[in-house]
């Protein structure tokens, strides 16, 4: 393999009509991963393909499995992601190239009507792209073959062992064919994964393009140590200063659905993108960010490697990612497809230690930018969300309630007559709610 990039697709071995579409689509120089990789998966060789966020990972894998899969009939490829965007992207991806010479895909996603995906499934897809759980759930009901698979393709693997799926890939691994190729691509290369690779796959290439955990060179970065009370005012000023699109990541599903309604009430367009929203109401978002009906989008991690659009002005880390490296996976979504971007992060005084660790994963400084005087009375939740105000208290006079053993000793509200409040018999333990003698047990009563 040569040393110097081509400035163009042409020697990598991909068949003239791909090629071709590849102008069509405006691919004409390829990304060092897809340059590297692409060779080799023509060749069918095992991959193990490191490459941060934003590189061109899906034509890497792409262009090699729609050749073989157009040359040897009969034959499937699977192609396993963690989130639900990422597959609708890759799906839409694989598509565009594909389409113009009948590619057939298959997407299997959960919150999706399982009923659709078994009529795509009936129509003999040529590639089946799916998440580990619904594609998990289909092989139990056996409304979907795997044994005609011959490439197979893990991505964004690193994600899918943080989100718990390693029982999931291992039960899928074990039912796919032992003769494949298998590609697997990955951010960051913990030891789970080296095993993956050891146990399941035959002699992988490693195409490595920029050590794990280095952050996208086009992006510059800012830090602010602010305060929590007034992180909604700061970010009030920065969304006036930038007039571009905006991603905003929080780390609750609370938190983002607080701050996007707190942008909206600031006059800006805003959309939300968590696990709480169902899978129309995320796509909708995320069409509505692309063609700019929402200029800002407000994201938990799920969108962390799930977005992609190119042109992202600012990515702001409204809080800090719990796992440093989630760090480089987010300011990933601005300075895409070679344009520059800027990331701008939140921090307390109290999350010193998680800067630094940051710092070590990325290696290098975050430089922290002087805090803008901010209103004096910064952020002020909406009555609807403040779910911690206290209920008015009930009116009327209160006497201290005697302490009982086992008792509620808060206040009592005083009967009318004088002083002794009434207690009011149980229906649950009176005996005389079936008679004195009927020695049946008191009815329970279902809420």
């Amino acid at each position: 393999m040569s040393p110097q990039q081509p400035q163009s697709f042409d020697g990598l071995g991909i068949a003239p009509k791909l090629l071709e579409i590849l102008d069509k689509l405006g691919f004409k120089v390829p990304t060092p991963i897809q340059f590297q990789s692409i060779p080799t998966a023509l060749q069918g060789k095992d991959i193990m393909g490191i490459a941060q966020t934003g590189t061109g990972k899906t034509l890497a894998f792409g262009v090699p499995m729609i050749q073989h899969l157009a040359q040897v009939k009969g034959t499937k490829g699977l192609i396993i992601l963690p989130t639900r965007e990422l597959a609708v992207q890759v799906d839409e991806s694989l598509n565009r190239i594909g389409r113009p010479i009948g590619l057939k895909t298959a997407i299997l996603i959960g919150g999706e009507n399982i009923g659709k995906q078994i009529r795509q499934l009936r129509n003999n897809p040529h590639i089946i792209i799916a998440t580990p759980g619904r594609l998990i759930d289909h092989l139990e009901q056996k409304t979907v073959r795997v044994d005609n698979v011959s490439i197979l393709v893990l991505d964004e693997a690193d994600r899918m062992l943080d989100m718990g799926f390693a029982p999931q890939i291992k039960k899928i691994l074990a039912t796919v064919p032992h003769k494949r190729q298998t590609m697997l691509f990955s951010a960051t290369m913990p030891q789970e994964i080296v095993q993956i690779a050891n146990s399941y796959m035959q002699l992988p290439v490693r195409v490595e393009v920029a050590p794990a955990g280095t952050a996208a060179q086009l992006v510059t970065q800012e830090l602010f140590f602010v305060h929590k009370q007034d992180k909604m005012a700061l970010l009030e000023k920065l969304l006036s200063e930038y007039k571009g699109p905006i991603l905003i990541f929080s780390r609750t599903k609370f938190g983002a659905k607080k701050i996007a309604h707190q942008i909206v009430r600031a006059g800006h367009t805003a959309a939300e993108i968590h696990s709480n929203r169902s899978l129309n109401q995320r796509l909708e978002a995320l069409n509505g960010f692309k063609l700019g009906k929402y200029r800002v989008l407000v994201a938990t991690d799920i969108a962390a490697r799930g977005i992609d659009v190119t042109g992202i002005e600012v990515v702001i880390n409204y809080d800090l990612p719990e796992q440093a490296e989630d760090y480089v996976h987010r300011i990933g979504r601005t300075g895409r497809a070679e344009h520059t971007g800027h990331a701008i992060s939140f921090a307390t005084p109290e999350q010193k230690f998680d800067v630094r660790s940051i710092e070590r994963l990325i290696k290098k400084q975050l430089p922290v930018s002087p805090t803008p005087v901010l209103p004096k009375r910064a952020y002020e939740p909406a009555p609807e969300f403040n779910r911690y105000s206290r209920a008015p208290r009930p009116q009327g006079n209160f006497a201290p309630r005697p302490h009982q053993p086992g008792a509620f000793s808060g206040p009592r509200r005083q009967s009318g007559s004088g002083g002794q409040a009434r207690r009011r018999p149980s229906p649950f333990s009176s005996p005389s709610r079936f008679g004195r003698n009927s020695g049946r047990p008191a009815r329970s009563r279902s809420y």
